[in-house]
Order: structure tokens, then sequence, then C-alpha cells
């Protein structure tokens, strides 16, 4: 949490969160009385317009997620693109996010990846795979605790047996990380617990890798 960050929540005039029961516990640790509102993907159709017309009349808002930076696989999207078509003024104060530590401490190549968020839970999961089989920068992916396992084993089955990064609570107090290929982690990660946020920091399609795929394909393996 970030000096800035904490002057900017308590002096604008509303607070809009993702979860105002989990939003509350952070206010009231530094102090701060200013009002919270709900926003979320299930409700940011109806309030954006009610946020934009605060906006409009020169009220300040604020807008605070449960993790990581508002706006990175979230609906913070969504009234960013309409406040800026209404030439309303949207201003970014940075502070932590799970993909961009979990891309440095993993030991794969930082100088060129591709961020990909949550991968579709049933219609285009597999085709989004394909696409990223060829794809030669590093992939960061977000999964939920329910579905990595699952994840990692699609991941084997469509990309082979690459490196990769399992990063859970990053930055928090549990903070873990795991390395290893996908044969091994798809095993250890049944030994731990599967609960937070879970960042994924897959090997891309390098040139040891397309060395090892032609080697194989001529010797029959």
């Amino acid at each position: 949490m970030t000096l800035r960050a904490l002057e900017v929540l308590a002096h604008v005039n509303l607070i809009a969160a993702e979860d105002k029961r989990t939003s509350a516990k952070l206010l009231n640790y530094y102090e701060i009385k200013t009002p919270l509102t709900s926003y979320h993907d299930f409700n940011k159709e109806k309030i954006t317009p009610v946020l934009l017309n605060k906006l409009v009349n020169e009220l300040s808002v604020a807008l605070i997620t449960d993790a990581g930076t508002p706006g990175i696989s979230d609906p913070a999207f969504y009234i960013v693109r309409e406040a800026i078509n209404k030439g309303i003024n949207v201003e970014a104060v940075p502070g932590a996010t799970a993909f961009v530590p979990a891309l440095i401490t993993s030991g794969l190549p930082t100088d060129r990846f591709v961020f990909e968020g949550f991968l579709p839970v049933k219609k285009g999961r597999q085709k989004r795979l394909e696409e990223l089989k060829t794809e030669p920068r590093t992939i960061i992916l977000y999964e939920s605790p329910n579905r990595v396992q699952k994840t990692l084993n699609d991941l084997y089955f469509v990309f082979g047996d690459r490196k990769v990064v399992i990063s859970r609570e990053i930055t928090k107090k549990f903070e873990q990380i795991i390395r290893g290929h996908l044969s091994d982690l798809i095993n250890e990660i049944k030994e731990i617990t599967l609960k937070g946020e879970f960042v994924l920091i897959i090997e891309g399609l390098s040139r040891e890798i397309q060395k090892r795929i032609k080697f194989k394909e001529k010797a029959g393996i």
C-alpha cells in the first residue's frame, strides 16, 4: 500500500469497491472514513452510469479491488472506457499487481512476454491454448484455485513438457513460488494449499524447444 494511494482514498468523495466487506477491513486499518459503494462484474452496467454522473458533477471516485491492480482481469476496464468516452479524466495510482513480481522471480525470459489473464473456462479454451502453443514469448496466465490443476493438465497436453512457475498469493503473507516442468508440477500442485490467486508463468516456444521437437520427430519418438 503506497502513501499516495492512502491519501487518495482518504480524500475522494466515494470509493467503489469490488467487495465492501473486504475493502472495509483495509479502510478501517488505516482509519479512512470515506463512504463505500459496490462495483463488480455483476453490477457494472447498472452502477457505471451512477458513478459517471457523480464524476460529471465534479465529485471524485476511487476504484479499488480485493487484490491486485484495478483494470487487470477485472471490470475496471468497463468504467475506465466509459469515462474516457465522456471526456472524464482517469488517473492510475500504481500499487501491487500479481503478474509483474511473479514474472520477475520466475527465472524465465522477461524481455518479451504476453499476458493472457484467465483462459476461457469452456467455450474457446482449446482454441486459445492451440494459439498460445506457438507463442515464442513467455506466457502469463491467471488461474483460480479450483481450476489450476485442470489448467496444468491442459497445458501439458497441448504444449508438451515446458518449464513453468506457479506463484500463489504473490506479495502477501503466504506467498509461495514453485518452479519446475509441467510434468513435475501437475503432481506437486496436489500437495499445496489451493487457496488464493495463482499466476502461471510458462516457457514460450523457444529455439531449444523447437530443436527438441524436431529431434523427437526425426527419431520417431
